[in-house]
């Protein structure tokens, strides 16, 4: 479809291009024939001259209004040629050009954003393009084990021309990036999704986001080091100074009193285990006696009951 689409423009160029040739060759045909037609005239007035005189003012009259018509026409093809190249213009361009933006969710090792366009600008023309780097701490961690490189994540391209955008997110997803196995690339697929109404400036609005979340959050920790470094500095200032005036107390003879720190230790899992056992042992046990007095209670009724009946029955 693209290779027909490109034919019939390069075929509509050529015809605006032809006409404007012959037109320009129609020109000059004309031209010549005023020219020989003024030459012609201009003879005549001289071989008039010679005979009347009145003539010759009529003659001159006449190479006036040629030379008027002669300007008249220039203006007429002058104003053809351009009306020509506007409808070329327009009719080239076809409608209007809306970009296209699709999303890359798979960025392969050692790719580039210039292998990127090498590989999609076949499709079609494109336009921007941003690859997404990876995070801080994996940059480093690739610093720390040797690897310099910086590889990406994610990316987005953006085309001239929405259809063929499509056209591509449709046609490459999910298929293989190289077109023969020995290329680069040839082991990556393809993971490409057109998104529907995303424009660039959207894209510069969430990175302008996450860079000012980024600063932001930089902000914060370098303000919470700062009041630590600042805690601690001036506890060190304290204990300094007291450290001074306990050396000069006991350079006086006074008393110094030593400070104690009393503080409760958390108990151990182990601890913690025991008590609750102690517990429950000491509830259990509280049972157990209840108990005990409640059988001793029922025995002795059941003794005096046994000598009532007893003693009924004699």
């Amino acid at each position: 479809m693209e290779k027909r689409e490109e034919e019939e423009e390069r075929k509509t160029v050529a015809q605006g291009e032809e006409e404007e040739e012959e037109e320009e060759a129609a020109a000059t045909e004309k031209g010549d024939d005023y020219e020989d037609g003024e030459e012609g005239d201009n003879d005549e007035g001289d071989d008039d001259d010679d005979e009347e005189g009145d003539d010759d003012d009529d003659d001159g009259g006449d190479d006036d209004d040629d030379e008027e018509e002669d300007d008249d026409d220039d203006d007429d093809m002058e104003k053809k040629k351009s009306k020509q190249k506007v409808g070329l213009a327009t009719s080239s361009s076809g409608r209007k050009c809306v970009p296209g933006i699709i999303y890359l969710g798979h960025i392969p090792p050692r790719l580039r954003p210039k292998h990127m366009r090498n590989m999609l600008s076949v499709y079609g023309e494109i336009g921007r393009i941003f690859l997404q780097p990876e995070d801080r701490a994996v940059r480093n961690r690739k610093k720390k084990s040797g690897l310099r490189r910086c590889d990406f994540t994610e990316g987005w391209v953006e085309f001239r021309d929405k259809r063929v955008a499509k056209r591509v997110a449709a046609s490459l997803h999910n298929t293989p990036m190289a077109t023969r196995k020995r290329q680069q690339f040839a082991s990556d697929l393809w993971n490409i999704k057109y998104l529907h109404r995303f424009q660039w400036t959207h894209l510069s609005e969430r990175l302008a986001y996450e860079q000012m979340v980024l600063q932001q959050r930089l902000r914060t920790e370098v303000s919470q080091a700062k009041r630590e470094t600042n805690f601690y500095l001036n506890n060190v200032d304290k204990s300094a100074h007291m450290d001074k005036l306990k050396r000069k107390r006991q350079k006086d003879g006074q008393k110094v009193d030593e400070k104690t720190w009393d503080f409760t230790q958390r108990q151990t899992e182990e601890e913690i285990q025991n008590k609750k056992k102690r517990k429950t042992d000491s509830v259990t046990k509280k049972h157990m006696d209840k108990a005990r007095l409640i059988q001793q209670k029922s025995q002795s009724n059941v003794s005096l009951l046994a000598k009532i009946f007893n003693s009924s029955q004699s």
